[in-house]
């Protein structure tokens, strides 16, 4: 005679419920806990509604007589981003091959991944300010700092992409007795380029962003002039030079997108 103990109906779902329960009041404490730490200030929010006004209206309108000097710093901030973001992906590729778990011994993935983390713990201003000490003024240290900044990305995408890949093309390359290169060359690259080749035009666009930041400490591009017209109080200029890294950080995007759309279907 078999015997069965039948689950009392409704048991699966009080335990989904509870589980939910519990992840949901683990983030209230979690967002709760931070909301503190921020330690805000509202009765200050208040006041300074007037000073926030104040501000944007000397923003307002642009002066656009110095367009000229904002399109020839909005070309150098180009080519100060594809030169870094260029380096930056050549420089990735063999990090982020000895990162990959499925193809490297755990040694050395363990430090190419701390290599990696050692990159992107430093702000992009830091490596501005260490390159403009080392190269002076202008768009050869925003190049590198945006060259080192680059790698702490690009690697760590390239190296998720490459772990992704479909394993059977690496084994029997490696069954076949495919040297690590060969491996690399018929069986990586073929799957991993058109992601790969979307991450880096991602990273392109976003270079234009973080090379006018890197204005600030002298690194050249837009940045540089963006910087200057705010501390000598033109913010009408400023202005100007945002709304001209705002057109073509948008014309870029569009365009970014197209060729990511066209990567992935080709892919």
């Amino acid at each position: 005679m078999k015997f069965f103990i039948s689950r009392p109906q409704g048991f699966g779902f009080n335990v989904a419920w509870l589980k939910g329960l519990s992840i949901l009041g683990g983030l209230l404490l979690l967002y709760g806990w931070a909301f503190q730490g921020l330690k805000l200030n509202l009765e200050m929010l208040n006041e300074s509604v007037p000073y926030t006004i104040d501000f944007i209206s000397r923003l307002l309108p642009p002066d656009w007589s110095v367009t000229d000097v904002a399109v020839k710093a909005l070309i150098e901030t180009i080519q100060m981003s594809l030169w870094g973001t260029t380096i930056g992906a050549v420089l990735s590729v063999p990090i982020a091959l000895l990162s990959a778990h499925n193809l490297t011994q755990s040694w050395i993935c363990w430090a190419a991944n701390l290599l990696q983390n050692v990159v992107r713990s430093i702000p992009s201003i830091v490596l501005g300010l260490f390159f403009v000490s080392a190269t002076g003024l202008g768009a050869p240290a925003g190049t590198l700092a945006l060259g080192i900044y680059t790698i702490g990305y690009l690697a760590k995408f390239y190296q998720t992409a490459i772990e992704s890949i479909d394993p059977r093309s690496i084994e029997s390359l490696q069954v076949s007795g495919a040297s690590w290169v060969q491996i690399a060359q018929y069986g990586i690259f073929p799957q991993v380029l058109p992601i790969g080749l979307g991450y880096t035009l991602y990273m392109f666009e976003y270079n234009i962003r973080a090379a006018s930041v890197l204005g600030v400490v002298g690194a050249g591009g837009i940045g540089f002039e963006l910087v200057n017209y705010i501390r000598g109080f033109e913010y009408n200029k400023a202005t100007t030079m945002m709304f001209v890294l705002l057109f073509v950080v948008t014309v870029i995007d569009a365009v970014s997108s197209q060729l990511r759309k066209q990567l992935d279907i080709s892919g």
